[in-house]
């Protein structure tokens, strides 16, 4: 990897949920850099189970971690993650998350981010009215390598207990919360360090920024040239009226606005006709 802009700087890691875990031995690998992990809040900017909001656009919550962890440190150069999981915006019923690894460096007056929408997720959340439902539950996600959140209800925080990763003092806190209340609120613990699956998500995400930092403009050669707008209008194989399938990707540089249009980027000419609005309205 071309990575001369960024060999031997010092750069901090904004997370306090081990994110480091991951993406320190990428960084490492492919940039040559130094990784630190600074004391700071990120929960600041938000928290999965509610007592934070989030106030922002993720991009916006990762690059105030960012700022906050090079107030912190007087570096130059920071990373930071932050994730979305919910509802798949495309595939009806499915549960999704949608992960960004976003690098700041002001040295050189250069955001970029890595991002990945993916299924691979364990997210999920009920309402259980017994031991017995508390168990399947649990079964279902994953659990005790993947840790669980439980409160009474799903908006309140009295009663709110994280990180729980212990058998024995699951069935004890739900045991508890039965007592008092008709129902308990159980959910997956998302933070990373509590989430193998996500802080895999997170892997990916920082490999996908790898691959647009390894990525160059052929004008200014600034890495970090890539897609940054997809355009409909691949021809059916059968009518040959255009499809909402991909026909162009318009590459852009962060820093010189300079530009390039590729036609067919997934190496075909032609759609099935079986996505085809025409021959298949």
């Amino acid at each position: 990897m071309n990575n001369n802009l960024f060999c031997k700087r010092n750069i901090a890691i904004a997370t306090m949920h081990s994110k480091e875990q991951v993406i320190a031995p990428l960084l490492e690998k492919y940039l040559n850099v130094h990784c630190s992990v600074p004391a700071i809040n990120t929960d600041f900017f938000g928290t999965f189970s509610g007592e934070t909001e989030r106030l922002c656009t993720p991009i916006e919550s990762a690059r105030k971690k960012c700022e906050l962890a090079l107030k912190t440190t007087g570096f130059d150069l920071a990373i930071a993650s932050e994730g979305s999981y919910g509802k798949h915006p495309y595939i009806p019923f499915a549960a999704a998350g949608d992960e960004i690894v976003l690098l700041l460096d002001k040295k050189n007056n250069l955001e970029i981010n890595g991002r990945i929408l993916t299924t691979e997720t364990n997210f999920r959340s009920s309402y259980i009215y017994s031991l017995a439902e508390a168990i399947c539950f649990a079964e279902k996600v994953g659990f005790p390598e993947h840790s669980l959140i439980i409160r009474a209800q799903q908006e309140e925080f009295d009663d709110l207990v994280k990180g729980i990763n212990n058998t024995s003092k699951y069935k004890e806190l739900i045991q508890q919360l039965l007592i008092k209340n008709a129902r308990v609120w159980v959910e997956t613990d998302m933070r990373a360090m509590h989430n193998p699956t996500r802080m895999n998500v997170i892997k990916q995400a920082t490999l996908n920024l790898l691959e647009k930092l390894e990525s160059t403009c052929p004008s200014c050669f600034t890495p970090g040239f890539c897609v940054v707008k997809a355009l409909p209008g691949l021809p059916c194989s059968h009518c040959n009226m255009p499809t909402k399938s991909t026909l162009v990707h318009i590459y852009s540089c962060l820093k010189c606005d300079y530009s390039e249009i590729k036609k067919n980027p997934h190496s075909k000419r032609t759609e099935d006709p079986v996505y085809c609005d025409f021959c298949n309205p």
